[in-house]
């Protein structure tokens, strides 16, 4: 990411010192009283199992994810399947475009076989035992009812693929359990057209949301019931730009504050998910934060990890936590 301006750095280095006084957000809740934030599972827990796969979406209800989070392209037919990077190259044994083949195609293209063992690097266990690319219907009927799923979409044009998702959705009375995100605005847009569709705000928005909080202060309050996104932690390069030329300084930003979780909660019903979060030290923060859901790579590393923090009867010191992130 890329922001221009030599004031931007002098008020992220601000903001970023203000983590351990800010005193905007009510006091966080005793450990026993808190609601801990939800655990999504990353394209099904990319960490834990060949990631938007059927045997991924199983291991991580097994280890008590909370959402699935799933990651949508369409296949050469118009049907929606789970697949994330743009050539079928980068995690199976197939090559091309998911849109150069067929569902029933893809289904026999081996999901696992670039996918490495957690615990054995170099082990490839799924070369032995193939998985298919599934589709999202696939999907859909495997996960239990209750338990909510949000759906990425990856490809472009977003018209056909909106229309495509809505068409399972309508068939399979889904709506009320799906929400959909994608950084494409375009989405936002083809969506429109369905008034059931829930739609988390564009990146965009939440980041102009996010770094303006950091960088005047004010709050642009979102709608009610806005869905929004974003990692923790944001590489920012600030470029200063003069008259004989320019100056680059790079940060890792904070994103995610007591001040910009207030100026989202000044809205009735939003839904907050710090992206990225993959340790016991960073789900702490996301805690002190009260966000609502947390992704995750591995809902089996994080289950413990949140495990652990239930079953402890200390309080959560979150001025320590903020102070001990700080940048």
């Amino acid at each position: 990411m890329r922001i221009t301006g030599y004031l931007f750095a002098i008020a992220v280095l601000a903001s970023l010192a203000a983590c351990t006084t800010d005193t905007a957000v009510a006091p966080s809740p005793s450990a026993d009283t808190r609601t801990w934030p939800a655990l999504i599972a990353h394209r099904g827990g990319t960490a834990d199992n060949p990631e938007n796969t059927l045997a991924a979406i199983q291991g991580a209800l097994a280890n008590h994810a909370d959402v699935i989070w799933l990651t949508v392209q369409l296949s050469r037919d118009g049907v929606p399947v789970l697949y994330r990077p743009k050539d079928l190259s980068a995690l199976t044994d197939a090559n091309g475009p998911v849109a150069s083949l067929t569902a029933a195609e893809l289904a026999r293209v081996n999901a696992g076989w670039q996918f490495e063992a957690p615990q054995a690097p170099g082990i490839r266990p799924y070369r032995q035992k193939p998985v298919g690319i599934p589709t999202l219907e696939d999907a859909l009927r495997i996960i239990p009812a209750n338990v909510p799923v949000v759906l990425d979409m990856k490809a472009l044009p977003a018209a056909p693929q909106a229309a495509a998702v809505a068409r399972v959705l309508d068939a399979l009375n889904e709506w009320p359990r799906v929400t959909l995100y994608s950084t494409e605005a375009d989405y936002q847009t083809a969506f429109a057209r369905y008034p059931q569709a829930r739609v988390f705000e564009s990146r965009d928005a939440t980041r102009e949301r996010l770094f303006g909080v950091a960088l005047t202060g004010q709050c642009e309050v979102p709608r009610a019931a806005t869905h929004a996104g974003f990692e923790l932690d944001r590489k920012v390069e600030v470029i200063e730009r003069f008259t004989l030329g320019e100056g680059r300084s790079n940060f890792v930003a904070r994103t995610w504050t007591p001040a910009s979780v207030q100026c989202f909660r000044r809205a009735a019903d939003t839904w907050l998910v710090a992206f990225a979060v993959n340790d016991a030290e960073a789900y702490r923060e996301a805690a002190c934060l009260q966000m609502d859901a947390v992704l995750v790579d591995s809902p089996q590393a994080m289950s413990r990890v949140r495990a652990a923090l239930q079953a402890s009867a200390e309080r959560l010191d979150c001025s320590a936590e903020r102070g001990s992130r700080s940048h």
